[in-house]
């Protein structure tokens, strides 16, 4: 069943200067996202990826389609709708360095979403608990400060604001691309893990094919503001049918210094209209 439904979405940004036209950076794309799917958005910085991400939380404000969520338009809803649907629908952010206030320890961060959803101080403090545990963190966690963690530990602490509420829907802008390698791989077996646990879907944004490919069960591809491509992951991770999806894919890196050069040459060779 379709939980998210993006139809013809435009966004435009304000131009540059004094009577400067404005600027689409989004061309009429849609795309939807089913109950418990993980649907992968996939381009280079400029994309308009982000901006996609951002419009279906409300930071942005499109200039023309529409976004359904339950089939409810929520494209242009209030402040207080907006507080609502933030129940329903949360965010991981890119930077675990800085989407976590320094100054709370990680049980006031983690329960802070929980009491201003109405839940009692002492039901957000359980709720804390098995949030932590669900994310493989140590019970003390809730006493300590961000700083006291490494990048990976807070972009689970991160990960587990966001279920706080019991989410449908996940954005999930970049969230491993400030990791390194092996924290990458650790922190998404957990998205796919907790997916399975709640049946939480994810719309998870990101610039790198290699990742996607572990996490979505389908990928659309993004090209100066156009949707070029969509299908399977296993189809447009690995036999991508446009130009632009076959760059993205020749500059995944690999461990053969020979074959990587043989795809740098492909790939400054392949020309995208």
């Amino acid at each position: 069943m379709t939980l998210l439904e993006i139809s013809d979405l435009r966004v435009s940004f304000p131009g540059r200067g004094w009577r400067a036209k404005p600027t689409e950076v989004l061309h009429g794309v849609s795309l939807d996202v089913g109950e418990g799917e993980t649907l992968g958005l996939v381009g280079e910085s400029g994309s308009g990826k982000t901006t996609i991400g951002r419009a279906v939380l409300g930071l942005v404000k499109p200039s023309g389609g529409d976004i359904l969520f339950q089939g409810e338009n929520i494209t242009h809803v209030g402040v207080r709708e907006r507080r609502r649907l933030s129940k329903d629908i949360q965010v991981v952010f890119q930077d675990p360095y800085t989407s976590l206030n320094p100054s709370l320890t990680i049980g006031d961060i983690l329960a802070e979403p929980l009491v201003v959803q109405g839940a009692t101080s002492r039901d957000a403090r359980a709720r804390v608990q098995t949030l932590l545990d669900q994310v493989g963190l140590p019970s003390d966690a809730a006493e300590r400060l961000p700083r006291e963690f490494s990048g990976g530990q807070r972009q689970r602490v991160a990960i587990a604001r966001a279920l706080a509420p019991g989410p449908k829907l996940i954005v999930c802008d970049e969230p491993v691309s400030a990791l390194d390698l092996s924290t990458q791989e650790r922190v998404l077996k957990l998205f796919v893990e907790i997916q399975r646990a709640t049946g939480v879907a994810y719309l998870f944004i990101s610039h790198d094919l290699s990742v996607v490919r572990h996490i979505s069960h389908r990928v659309a591809v993004l090209y100066r503001g156009d949707l070029v491509e969509t299908g399977s992951a296993a189809k447009v991770t690995a036999d991508p049918d446009h130009a632009y999806t076959k760059r993205l894919l020749l500059a995944a890196p690999v461990a053969d210094p020979a074959r990587q050069l043989e795809r740098r040459e492909a790939r400054k060779n392949l020309k995208v209209a």
